[in-house]
This record gives structure tokens, C-alpha cells and sequence, in this order.
């Protein structure tokens, strides 16, 4: 997840930043410790089905990939923890270290191919590829583009045209928080230069709209308009879902990567996607595994409740319905046209090079 998309928590972030150091230690080695569950510690999986079938390395010595989800840890990310502590992932013969941190270049990491594959947003695909970096999105994770605009329930705004003259709250003018405003304002006729923007490099948008600094902020569907209500504040959003289907975060890795490593990217796949169906079925579990690795996270398991039950919503692609990876090729054309009037494309580029779908399950 592209860090201006990134969720912005309204409560300190200090235990979830200290509790950084204890998922670099959980997940990054093939050692466990103490604070991650072990396979045998893990909840089954609650689909009642077997494990995908995938394949194994071909020396037989479990094959490592180094995985990029782009934020601190979350409760967003629990079908990567899930299939982490379940085993799934060491099924598929692979050592997965799962990197949580703010990282604005990952796209270019993994175009590098010093991050093997990561959780990354879909707009920041097409721009890159038609610069030349080598990276591909392989499967869909939000099937409904999450980035949205919020403003308070009181504050008159009801639609894009009310934004006209109004202070927006956004993280910086790039990314997909910024490609969404445009397509919002576009709708109503506007332009960035018919509102007052205001940057918050270190994503306190949202805070700011709760103090009154601004009068709308850009935020993500499963997180700041939930954060808020907790809060007492009733917010509405403005969602671009009706103007472009924009893609969301997926999986995206480097095409030398996917040469190099098909077999246990295929893995990896086909076990977070088992995952997010296991959590979809029961979003305990995919609690239960946050937990596990992120203790601080419980302290309030009501509300991380509430934002996972958001994050699977986002997860379906009503446009669609196709199972959970599914690229939504049309989508994508649809948004590679829009992005190209916003000169965001500078180099042609085709869906064909900006994605992939032979890491999904048959």
C-alpha cells in the first residue's frame, strides 16, 4: 500500500511505531519468536476446503521472498499475518518476511528487485511502467478503489460540486489520494485550482478535519470515516467509483522477479488469497492473527473490528463479483484512458504490460 494511501490513525501512533520493532522480529526470519503464533499455534483454515495446490521448490529447501506491505502494521493486513501464522505460506514452500513500514519508493524496490513482491496501489503502476520501471500487478487485493474524499455530515458538503472553494487536507499532490481528487473535481467541472489544498506530509489530514483545520480531507474508505465515528464525528464520502473504477492495492512484483521466482510468487498468491477467503468467512481469525503479532492493536479489538469488517467490504469488486484476485482488465483500461487526459501517462503503455495474471489460481 502506497503510503498516501496509508491509513492515518487519530489516536498516538507510539505503541503501534514501538511494536514496529517486534514485527520486524516476528516476521523477519524463519525463526519464530515468542510473539508470532507458530502453523501449529495458527486457527485452521475456516473454509472447510483443502489448501490450494502449489508448487514446491525445486530443490525442496523452502524458497524466500521478502514482501512489501507499505505501512505500519495494520489489521488491513491480516490475510498476510493470517497466512503467516497459519502456515499456508510455509506450505507453499516459501520463508516469508513480511515488511511493515512506510516506504514511498516501494514500487521501485520492487522494480529493482530488492522486495520480491508487495502490496501496492494500482495507479502508481501505470505511471511507473510508462516511465520504465520494470513492475507488474499480478492480483487484485481491493477490488473497490479504497481512497476517498470525507468531510463532515454537518459541513454541507454532499458531492463533488461542493467542494468548490474549500480546504482539502491531502497528503502531497501525487499518488493515488491525488489522482482520486482529480477525478472527483473533474466530475463537477472543477479543477485542483478551484480549492484550497492543503499538504500534510505526515498524513494528519484527517486529524486536521476533526480539529476544523480544513473542511475535507482525503482518507481511505476503511479507515479515517470509521476512526471518526469512534470519535463522535459522522463524516460523509466522496468515493470515485461511479466517475472511473480506478484500480485499488494488489500485489505488484518486478518482472525479472516474476521470471526468476514464478513458482514461489504462485505460491505466495494462492496463500493469501486462501487467507482472505478464510477471513472473509470469519473475520475472527484474521483478529486473532493481527493479535498475535500486533499486541497493541487489541487494546481496542472493537474498533480494529470495524475496520476489518471495512477492509473485507473493499475487498469484492461489485463490478465484477469474480473471486478475490481477479484483475479487472476493463477497469483497467478504463483507467489507464483517464489517467493518459490527466498527463500522467507520459509513455504509451498497454494493460497487457501493466498486468499479469498468470500468478493466479487456475
Amino acid at each position: 500500500m502506497h503510503p498516501d494511501h496509508s491509513p492515518v490513525r487519530l489516536r498516538p501512533l507510539a505503541g503501534l511505531l514501538a511494536a514496529l520493532a517486534l514485527v520486524v522480529a516476528a516476521c523477519g526470519g524463519s525463526t519464530p519468536t515468542p510473539a508470532a503464533a507458530t502453523p501449529t499455534d495458527a486457527p485452521p483454515s475456516v473454509t472447510g476446503s483443502a489448501p490450494p495446490s502449489v508448487p514446491a521448490s525445486p530443490s525442496g529447501e523452502p524458497v524466500a521472498l521478502t514482501v512489501g506491505l507499505g505501512y505500519i502494521p495494520s489489521v488491513q493486513f491480516a490475510q498476510f499475518y493470517l497466512a503467516q501464522q497459519a502456515g499456508y505460506y510455509a506450505d507453499g514452500g516459501l520463508t516469508v518476511t513480511l515488511q511493515n513500514k512506510i516506504d514511498p519508493d516501494l514500487i521501485t524496490l520492487l522494480g529493482q528487485g530488492a522486495v520480491d513482491i508487495g502490496n501496492g496501489d494500482g495507479t502508481s503502476v501505470i505511471p511507473a511502467v510508462s516511465q520504465g520501471i520494470p513492475v507488474v500487478y499480478t492480483a487484485t487485493i481491493y477490488g473497490q478503489f479504497p481512497s476517498v474524499v470525507i468531510a463532515k455530515a454537518d459541513s454541507g458538503i454532499k458531492s463533488a460540486a461542493d467542494l468548490k472553494g474549500k480546504k482539502i487536507g491531502i497528503p502531497g499532490k501525487y499518488g493515488s489520494s491525488w489522482i482520486m481528487l482529480q477525478a472527483l473535481l473533474q466530475s463537477a467541472n472543477l479543477t485542483p485550482a478551484d480549492v484550497d489544498i492543503v499538504e500534510f506530509p505526515d498524513f494528519g489530514q484527517a486529524t486536521a478535519l476533526q480539529q476544523g483545520t480544513v473542511d475535507a480531507a482525503t482518507g481511505f474508505a476503511n479507515n479515517e470515516p470509521i476512526q471518526l465515528k469512534n470519535a463522535g464525528i459522522d463524516t460523509v464520502s466522496l468515493t470515485v467509483d461511479s466517475i472511473v473504477p480506478l484500480p485499488g492495492p494488489g500485489l505488484v512484483t518486478g518482472t525479472q522477479t516474476l521470471a526468476a521466482k514464478e513458482a514461489a510468487l504462485k505460491a505466495f498468491t494462492s496463500a493469501t488469497l486462501r487467507a482472505m477467503d478464510d477471513i472473509a468467512a470469519d473475520p475472527q481469525t484474521g483478529l486473532d492473527a493481527t493479535f498475535a503479532l500486533v499486541p497493541d492493536l487489541a487494546q481496542d479489538p472493537e474498533l480494529q473490528r470495524q475496520i476489518l469488517d471495512a477492509t473485507i467490504a473493499q475487498w469484492k469488486n461489485p463490478r465484477t463479483n469474480a473471486a478475490y484476485g481477479t484483475i479487472d482488465r476493463d477497469g483497467w483500461q478504463q483507467s489507464l484512458d483517464f489517467m493518459t487526459t490527466l498527463d500522467l501517462v507520459p509513455n504509451p503503455v498497454t494493460v497487457d504490460q501493466l498486468v499479469n495474471e498468470t500468478l493466479l489460481p487456475s
